[in-house]
């Protein structure tokens, strides 16, 4: 441990992306020993004492705190890692990045675009790195995904869909607001499904299709009202309970996704397929260590969709793991994506996505909000550069 260049983090947030966060950091040290830079735990945050000081015991943090702003004041912090609801982003990480400390943050980048934008720009003055934890990008078949698109295996792309399900709002008794249910508080979350889940789907898009240059939306609420946990008054709910939008991507192709928090029997229903003149792949979380292939070069009587278990050494991240045909889980995502990040520290490379590769999906979902309460296309301004 004496070689090794320590991080001391600074976690905010000890819901459940406090848990995973956690867990990414603790496994660096096994799995990734060749890194030249190790995180410790140093200190965690939570408004309530019981609940950070349990946390911190559990986890292994060596301090806690209970005012985000004392763990940007500390001089033995060198990351902080965000982990709170939406609508404190822009806050914590505008003072985080002034005082010149690295920046995790969890996703969406902010609840609006002029947050988002707020936070590049302090995020670039301050010249620290940072990333947002836009995890599904880490699954090593959604990274396999990428390389057999950049291979030009597929040729050339005409269909990106995606969708993102869920079903556990369908009750009006579910409340809004408050430490569980404050993604259904618009104050708090900025939009519903639209930042919450298509925000991933349409990061992982740009990042294996391109940009999206325009949209066409629709969104509902389903439940017009709920009590809010905070006041104990029946609310307007103001966040979408469901969106569906069509694109056009900078390739050429088309895209469809659909997110809803009201199809039952879906709990984390996340899916995507891509089509392309040669071949299509498409891969499903429920199944997340394999990826399902087609090849129109294949002779017709074998012709068809092929299921590639992607465990082998060879394939993205698994030479960390266990051996060819075992799998791994979601939280290995957050353990790759934790990694990324020290590593990116040796090279001196961007951890992508970095914020400003998050404030280009943050223009999308901006657009996709627009378009469905305008009832019009919509162009999202996106400047996509690969990343």
């Amino acid at each position: 441990m004496s070689d090794k260049k320590l991080i001391r983090i600074g976690l905010i947030g000890t819901g459940l992306m406090g848990r995973t966060h956690s867990n990414g950091y603790k496994r660096i040290g096994d799995f990734f020993p060749d890194l030249e830079y190790r995180p410790v735990l140093q200190a965690v945050c939570s408004r309530n004492p019981e609940k950070v000081q349990a946390f911190a015991e559990q986890w292994g943090y060596a301090s806690v705190e209970t005012d985000w702003r004392k763990i940007i004041e500390r001089d033995d912090i060198d990351a902080v890692d965000i982990c709170t609801p939406n609508d404190s982003h822009a806050e914590i990480a505008i003072a985080a990045a002034a005082a010149g400390k690295m920046i995790l943050c969890e996703k969406p980048l902010a609840r609006t675009l002029e947050e988002a934008k707020s936070m590049v720009e302090a995020i670039e003055k301050a010249g620290v790195q940072n990333t947002v934890w836009y995890n599904y990008r880490r699954v090593p078949a959604v990274t396999l995904a990428k390389q057999i698109v950049d291979s030009g295996k597929l040729g050339k792309i005409f269909h990106y869909r995606a969708n993102f399900l869920q079903d556990w709002t369908i009750s009006p008794d579910v409340p809004q607001g408050g430490a569980a249910t404050w993604r259904l508080d618009v104050d708090a979350a900025g939009s519903g499904v639209t930042g919450d889940l298509l925000a991933h789907c349409i990061d992982t898009a740009m990042w294996i299709n391109g940009g999206i240059k325009d949209v066409s939306a629709v969104t509902e609420t389903f439940i017009k009202e709920r009590v809010h946990q905070g006041s104990g008054e029946v609310k307007r709910v103001g966040i979408d309970d469901a969106c569906i939008f069509h694109c056009h991507f900078d390739n050429g192709s088309l895209g469809l996704f659909e997110s809803t928090r009201y199809a039952r029997g879906h709990k984390a229903l996340y899916t995507f397929e891509i089509n392309g003149e040669h071949a299509s792949i498409r891969w499903n979380l429920h199944d997340l260590n394999r990826l399902e292939y087609f090849d129109h070069g294949d002779e017709s009587v074998v012709r068809g969709w092929r299921s590639i278990l992607v465990t082998d050494s060879d394939q993205p991240y698994m030479k960390r793991w266990w051996i060819p045909g075992t799998s791994i889980g979601y939280e290995h995502s957050f353990i790759h994506q934790a990694a990324d990040f020290f590593e990116s520290l040796q090279t001196g490379e961007p951890c992508q996505p970095t914020f400003r590769d998050a404030y280009e999906t943050q223009k999308v979902c901006e657009a996709v909000l627009e378009s469905a309460s305008s009832r019009s296309w919509k162009d999202t301004g996106v400047v996509w550069e690969g990343n």
